[in-house]
């Protein structure tokens, strides 16, 4: 099985689920103010705006998100995709857990059935695709 040697990307604090919605509502709405943040969060939480606030500055600290002032407000960017984040964070597992191998955490994820029949067709489908672009 194919070994790759460790990233130096850093490693951030995991997202508590509270951090994670937060986080959900700045990636789908790009960069905005805390008033969204909140507007959006508040669909499914009861929280006041300052609330988000410090969940936003928490956030900015640990490395997720930057802010730019526009007058006297904050507004808030992922400091990186969901979709990178999310490859960086199964690096780290690949890395950690299974010795560096791509094809052990795959092929654990098969066995477990961890992957449906079409999960398993679209990831061949896309390995197939990448292949014949390069």
């Amino acid at each position: 099985m194919t070994k790759r040697t460790r990233t130096d990307a850093p490693v951030r604090a995991p997202l508590t689920e509270l951090e994670n919605e937060v986080m959900r509502a700045v990636w789908d709405a790009g960069p905005c103010a805390v008033e969204a943040v909140h507007q959006a969060v508040s669909r499914q939480r009861r929280l006041k705006e300052t609330s988000v606030r410090t969940i936003l500055r928490r956030l900015e600290q640990k490395g997720y998100l930057r802010h730019e002032e526009s007058g006297r407000a904050y507004v808030y960017r992922a400091a990186e995709p969901a979709r990178r984040l999310a490859a960086r964070a199964v690096r780290q597992i690949i890395d950690r857990l299974c010795k560096g191998s791509v094809e052990e955490l795959v092929s654990g994820m098969v066995e477990a059935k961890v992957l449906s029949k079409g999960e398993l067709d679209r990831l061949e489908e896309f390995v197939r695709d990448r292949r014949k672009g390069e």
